[in-house]
């Protein structure tokens, strides 16, 4: 049977006495991104150097609870890669690939250079090779300049196109956690189909994925719905309340099974998706377009 659970409190201190938590086979780091953003219980305003000296120290402590062959995704800005390469060359993980997630939003306009379209995710594993990594197959719309169908998809590449951010305002959607008043309750939250795309790649069912930094719980959302165990880290307990919250009642926007058919053409499907397989794949191609409320 699939189990979560949810730690309340600073992650380096869990990290610190890492025996407790036990082996975990990949972890999704999304960090704070020291941008000094207003958090209750965390100082988003280091200096470059406290900064960086703390995420070595967090990939460190994931390294060491991590089983042979087991996966890290480090998701930062752009303009950070160079010090994420550092981190994870200074903390004993070997990098894999670095996926550039262009997010299906309008670029962010920036004075004297290019606009920013993307953000990073260096995948990265304990050895030389990862212990599973399933190679997904999916059928996005074909570009315009394309003439036929494509028989059976294409394999995911290191661009992911294809996931779009949970933006402000109305581009949000359902997905977004609003509370009473509309507001949206975390304004990072990750979108499920991208935490799917990572959980489904490098974990098999019964694995156990790791959110050291977990927010509203979108990571365990997503691995619980597929058999896969799941750990969180949360420092502000209102957010950790929610995300229990979250796990006890799944709601139709947090649903993975809408993105079932998206990997239809994944060879073994059903036995890497696990718990929640849908009965039938759909044929067609699919459309692309309390504590909280949802819309």
């Amino acid at each position: 049977m699939t189990a979560y659970k949810i730690l309340t409190g600073n992650c380096l201190d869990h990290l610190r006495g890492g025996r407790k938590l036990g082996k975990v086979d990949l972890t999704f780091l999304d960090p704070p991104f020291n941008q000094n953003k207003d958090y209750k219980f965390h100082d988003d305003n280091l200096t470059t150097e406290e900064y960086w000296q703390m995420m070595v120290e967090v990939c460190r402590g994931i390294n060491n609870v991590t089983s042979d062959g087991g996966a890290i995704y480090f998701m930062q800005r752009e303009k950070n890669t160079e010090e994420v390469l550092r981190c994870l060359r200074k903390t004993d993980w070997t990098l894999q690939n670095l996926i550039i997630w262009k997010k299906k939003t309008s670029a962010v306009p920036v004075a004297g250079k290019y606009g920013k379209h993307y953000q990073i995710l260096a995948y990265a594993t304990k050895g030389e090779k990862a212990r599973v990594f399933n190679r997904l197959r999916i059928s996005p719309p074909l570009p315009a300049n394309y003439k036929y169908e494509r028989e059976n998809g294409v394999y995911v590449t290191d661009i992911w196109d294809d996931i779009r951010e949970l933006t402000s305002g109305y581009f949000a959607g359902d997905e977004a956690i609003r509370d009473g008043n509309g507001e949206r309750f975390h304004k990072q939250q990750s979108p499920i189909a991208l935490l799917l795309r990572i959980i489904l790649s490098s974990t098999k069912v019964g694995d156990t994925v790791f959110d050291p930094f977990a927010g509203t719980g979108t990571t365990l959302v997503a691995a619980h719905q597929i058999g896969r165990n799941s750990l969180g880290v949360e420092i502000d307990p209102k957010n950790a309340k929610l995300i229990r919250e979250r796990l006890e009642n799944i709601r139709d926007s947090d649903k993975v099974s809408k993105y079932f058919d998206e990997y239809k053409y994944t060879e073994g499907l059903s036995t890497i998706w696990g718990a929640g397989t849908p009965k039938t794949v759909i044929k067609t191609r699919s459309k692309q377009p309390s504590l909280f409320k949802q819309g």
